[in-house]
């Protein structure tokens, strides 16, 4: 397969409660950067037949906050495609989210997922994966 503008992996994830950093079961920015990194990693792997180098974010947003129980979605798309780079848009949703006001182990799905963050970035195929 190629890498062809437009083409896209998505992963979902449920965020543990352990993986919570701060107050209010907040969890670290970094941690959706993570799977942005595992999304553009399988993207690489689908369109040129190796995991790829990631290079460089030229944009994060963080949105809205990231909470222990929240079930994420992180979508990398192809933007734009060099002889070994490709440019990717990253989006993180919240789907799904605790809901400990109706019981300790009560969740919801969300009737609209929530932007939670955004962000570009470039990944670079090393020269031995061209034309795999």
């Amino acid at each position: 397969m190629s890498a062809d503008v437009g083409l896209s992996v998505t992963h979902r994830r449920y965020v543990k409660y352990g993986d919570a950093h701060y107050g209010g079961n907040l969890v670290d920015g970094a941690y959706v950067l993570g799977l942005f990194g595992d999304v553009a990693t399988e993207l690489c792997i689908v369109t040129d037949g190796d995991e790829g180098l990631f290079a460089s974010y030229s944009d994060v947003q963080f949105r809205a906050p990231v909470l222990a129980g929240d079930i994420l979605e992180a979508t990398a798309t192809v933007t734009a495609v060099g002889r070994r780079s490709r440019q990717l848009a990253f989006e993180a949703r919240v789907t799904g989210r605790a809901d400990p006001g109706r019981g300790d182990s009560a969740a919801s799905v969300l009737g609209e997922p929530v932007v939670v963050v955004t962000a570009t970035g470039t990944v670079v195929v090393p020269a031995a994966a061209e034309g795999s």
